[in-house]
């Protein structure tokens, strides 16, 4: 008899799972939808990054005439994007419909999964995982923020007018530019989970904010390494205005680190 309950409890989580799973690819769809629907919308703010108008560039320019330094402004930028294959504009049409469905129902997605799970974990375990979440997902958005709003911009603007030789004309392909805007998103929202994974690190007792302090120097010099791979320029301004936050955030993490410390000496 307890064997048979067991079978149906095990069952009737799966009956939920699937619940969850189908609502949550119902909103995604929804929201695809929409996106694809409002295609002139959607696609402004995914191709704006390209333009020299673009905020960031205004700020730069603004920022270059309070200072007195007219070489901060980028000036103007002009570059065309193509497509080649018969199909290849509905399909980065759908293609970013869909992106933009998952970024827009994520917070919906997050709950119910986190709603799902709940229940199995103890008190404390649920107290700290909400934190952990919240705080991975806003983190993650930064990073994705951060990316489209200086990092991509910069980036698509070196590579665009770069040139081996005035013989060579560069002409960039819609589905570049777009796989491009998504990788570094995705990356850059990796990149500013550094906090919450050495929060995990160090309540294991893997990691120790001594470490981190020791080791502060060579964090910077990765963090210098890994600004130059994402944003590839010989501009040492746009080289230290990527670093800034991964710096911000190495710091964060010692700080985060320490308070654990803390807590287990206490």
């Amino acid at each position: 008899m307890e064997q048979d309950e067991k079978v149906m409890t095990f069952w009737d989580h799966l009956d939920e799972l699937r619940s969850v799973l189908f609502r949550i690819v119902v909103v995604v769809a929804l929201f695809t939808i929409l996106g694809f629907c409002l295609k002139d919308q959607l696609f402004a703010v995914v191709l704006a990054p390209k333009e020299s108008d673009f905020i960031f560039y205004r700020f730069l320019c603004r920022l270059s005439e309070l200072l007195g330094m007219p070489g901060l402004c980028p000036g103007e930028f002009t570059s065309t994007l193509i497509n080649t294959q018969l199909a290849g504009q509905f399909m980065m049409h759908a293609m970013v419909s869909i992106y933009a469905g998952l970024i827009v129902a994520s917070p919906y997605i997050i709950y119910k999964l986190f709603h799902f799970i709940s229940p199995a974990l103890y008190e404390n375990e649920r107290k700290y995982s909400v934190r952990v979440v919240t705080s991975g997902y806003l983190l993650f958005i930064i990073g994705v923020l951060v990316n489209y709003f200086i990092i991509f911009p910069l980036t698509f603007r070196f590579l665009a007018s770069y040139q081996v030789s005035l013989d060579v004309q560069n002409t960039i392909m819609l589905s570049s530019y777009i796989d491009t805007l998504m990788l570094l998103s995705l990356l850059m929202g990796i990149v500013f989970e550094i906090p919450v994974v050495c929060w995990f690190l160090a309540k294991i007792g893997v990691l120790h904010s001594s470490f981190m302090q020791k080791y502060r120097k060579h964090a910077y010099v990765v963090a210098l390494i890994v600004a130059a791979v994402i944003t590839p320029t010989s501009d040492i301004f746009t080289l230290l205005l990527v670093s800034v936050p991964i710096f911000v955030l190495y710091e964060a993490s010692i700080l985060i680190v320490r308070n654990v410390d803390k807590n287990v000496d206490d």
